[in-house]
Order: structure tokens, then sequence, then C-alpha cells
């Protein structure tokens, strides 16, 4: 890796702190981890092709599909792959800080229940 485990995860911690607070506030039940890489499994279950790279991914039940039986569940889960993050920039520390942020901000918002079709459609891509 290019850049240290502790220093992803820094970034990773930089980009939720530097959301707007009333997007903030209303992160639930969610937890952050940075991992090297996405396993085979990861990348079919999220439909990546096997040649293609997997940056991130949610793992829960977006704040939209909760319930009020919603409760008592374990945290949902947002991994970020540190591999292919680095692989998708120059190498540089200020390219890879910037990719995990986009990274983080893409993945919570599913958390929120925006799909990949509506953040295309909103231009983030």
């Amino acid at each position: 890796m290019i850049v240290s485990l502790v220093q992803a995860e820094d970034w990773v911690a930089e980009a939720i702190a530097d959301l707007p607070a009333f997007l903030r506030q209303h992160i639930d039940n969610l937890d952050f981890q940075v991992r090297p890489w996405p396993t085979p499994a990861e990348k079919r279950a999220a439909g990546v092709p096997e040649h293609h790279d997997l940056l991130g991914l949610y793992r829960g039940i977006p704040l939209t599909q909760r319930t009020s039986g919603y409760n008592l569940v374990p945290p949902d889960i947002i991994f970020i792959f540190q591999g292919p993050i680095e692989a998708h920039t120059d190498g540089s520390p200020v390219a890879i800080r910037e990719l995990i942020r986009h990274t983080v901000w893409h993945e919570i918002a599913h958390h929120f229940g925006i799909s990949d079709d509506r953040l295309r459609e909103l231009g983030a891509y």
C-alpha cells in the first residue's frame, strides 16, 4: 500500500467529519472499515464484473427501508478498499485522500437510500 492503514482510516474519519451537520446527524448504526481489497464474493454481490474494481461497499439496510421494527441489530458497514482506490489514482497522497473522500460520500449516499442510478442522475459520477 502507498499510504498506511492508519492514514487511510484518518482520511475516512475526515470525510465523515466534513459532511454537512444536517447529514451527519442522520447517520445511524453505521460502522466504517478500511480493508486492503474486496473479496471475490463481495465483488460478485455488488455486481462488479471480474476485471473491474470495487472501491467501496455499503452492507446494510438503508434508512429509507428501515421500519419501526428496526432495532437491536448489528451496525451496517461501509467498507473502503484501499488497494483499488490507490490503483485508481496517480499514487499521490492528495489523490488517494480525495478518492477516499468521494468513495466514503458515495457509500454514505447508499446508507441514505440513494441508488447508483440516482447518483448518476445527480451528476455524482
